[in-house]
């Protein structure tokens, strides 16, 4: 007779391989980060100044799937180390804007080993990889308009 509780088993669990699949990815990523002094939720948010150039900090916690209770700290570090510089919006002064500075666009050559870095230290094929990619992106999507 099948318990009544096999959903609560640990191998039933979507969440927990996800939440240690990202713990260990992270920790994969750290050592190229350090060698960058950057931590890995700043490299994210590198990576989409380096993509956009000038971005509203809303959208760009949007992108991320951070609030700004964690962002915002985040860009203050940036911002500090001169990598980005935040203004408010002259056309809405509750909005405010990240722009990539000179120093963080010159980041971006020494942050372009690492995905390539990471990649050696994952066990999965390339196909894999883009296959892992889609599924997780695919559970991400709520279906919502927000």
């Amino acid at each position: 007779m099948a318990d009544n509780y096999d959903t609560l088993k640990l191998e039933n669990q979507i969440c927990f391989p996800l939440y240690a699949c990202s713990k260990e990815i992270v920790r994969r990523y750290k050592p190229f980060l350090d060698e960058l002094d950057l931590t890995y939720t700043q490299y994210i948010a590198m990576l989409v100044m380096w993509e956009h150039k000038q971005i509203n900090v809303k959208n760009m916690g949007r992108l991320l799937f951070l609030d700004s209770g964690t962002l915002t700290p985040v860009l203050k570090k940036l911002e500090q180390k001169g990598y980005i510089l935040r203004t408010r919006s002259s056309k809405d002064e509750r909005m405010v804007i990240a722009n990539i500075t000179e120093k963080g666009e010159q980041l971006k050559g020494s942050a372009a080993l690492v995905p390539q870095k990471v990649t050696q230290c994952v066990n999965l094929t390339k196909e894999e990889a883009e296959l892992l990619y889609a599924l997780l992106y695919k559970a991400l999507d709520k279906g919502e308009d927000e």
